[in-house]
């Protein structure tokens, strides 16, 4: 069984996934798609550089990360599902969405995390390298929030006005609160941020080993989402033992403690020690060494 993986080379998730999968599986990958069996396309265009004859000869493996309901072409995805033999994805909801539009395999496998790259920090020296002082309530987001045709409109499925409402409600009551923010993309809520006088620190594009202590820095991390796959940070941020809280989308259910699955326009929560110790816990699970193997057997599959 040889597996190509095909990745957007956009320095960004895809491409982590393609290489972690390259490394831990070093005897089922080839460097190009000539060489290869399966064809495991992470991503929904990339399929286009390749001929139809040339996809009809292999196994196709194509991974739906999640599906925005307002955006989702209906034509382009039955275009391409000619060419599919099976599809990935994360979550169930992505699964009972695109089973509406086609008739061949789907199979839900979450995510994996790297557990040596996401692992209990100390706090203060977090918030020391990143000059946050520890009497500030540090809340993180690292995903993007604004559209890039004019990088001013929210990215509603990412859930930045409810991100936005939140802090603001958190601000109300009296926190101390600083947000940190991470990703591209960033504009709509450092605009409301500004607008609210609420701090701010933004590390755009940090590299992997500035990402780390930021997720260490923070008191609270929020998932404010209305449509996800994942995200990364349900499995990053319960690996290093960060408070989190979440919208109930993607694997947050699968992952994270009742109580910290909320209502976000609703609901004002902050973890307990022992919401984190139970996420601790529940995320082991989805360890790379452990969660790859179910990759591996989803390719045998096929």
């Amino acid at each position: 069984m040889k597996i190509f993986v095909s990745s957007p080379g956009e320095n960004w998730i895809l491409d982590r996934i393609s290489r972690e999968f390259s490394e831990h599986s070093p005897e089922n990958c080839v460097a190009t798609p000539w060489e290869a069996d399966i064809l495991w396309l992470l991503d929904g265009y990339s399929w286009r550089k390749l001929s139809h004859e040339f996809l009809n000869s292999k196994k196709v493996v194509l991974s739906v990360h999640h599906v925005t309901p307002k955006k989702f072409n209906s034509v382009d995805f039955q275009s391409r599902d000619t060419i599919v033999d099976l599809y990935h994805v994360p979550c169930q909801q992505t699964h009972d969405f695109i089973r509406e539009y086609t008739s061949k395999p789907i199979k839900v496998v979450g995510y994996w995390y790297n557990p040596d790259l996401w692992r209990p920090l100390n706090k203060r020296g977090c918030k020391d390298y990143l000059g946050l002082s520890e009497d500030q309530f540090v809340i993180g987001s690292f995903q993007r929030d604004t559209e890039g045709h004019d990088l001013k409109t929210p990215k509603l499925e990412k859930g930045p006005d409810l991100f936005c409402s939140y802090i603001e409600k958190l601000k109300k009551s009296g926190k101390k609160t600083h947000v940190l923010l991470g990703g591209w993309r960033r504009q709509y809520v450092i605009s409301n941020l500004e607008r609210l006088e609420i701090e701010y620190t933004y590390k755009e594009m940090a590299p992997l080993s500035e990402i780390q202590r930021m997720y260490g820095a923070c008191d609270l991390y929020i998932v404010s989402s209305r449509f996800e796959g994942g995200p990364q940070a349900v499995l990053e941020a319960p690996a290093m033992k960060v408070p989190i809280i979440s919208t109930n989308v993607g694997m947050a259910p699968l992952i994270l403690d009742n109580n910290c699955v909320i209502n976000i326009e609703s609901e004002i929560y902050f973890p307990s020690e022992q919401d984190t110790e139970n996420n601790f816990n529940n995320v082991q699970q989805y360890a790379l060494n452990r969660q790859i193997l179910k990759y591996i057997e989803m390719f045998k599959d096929i």
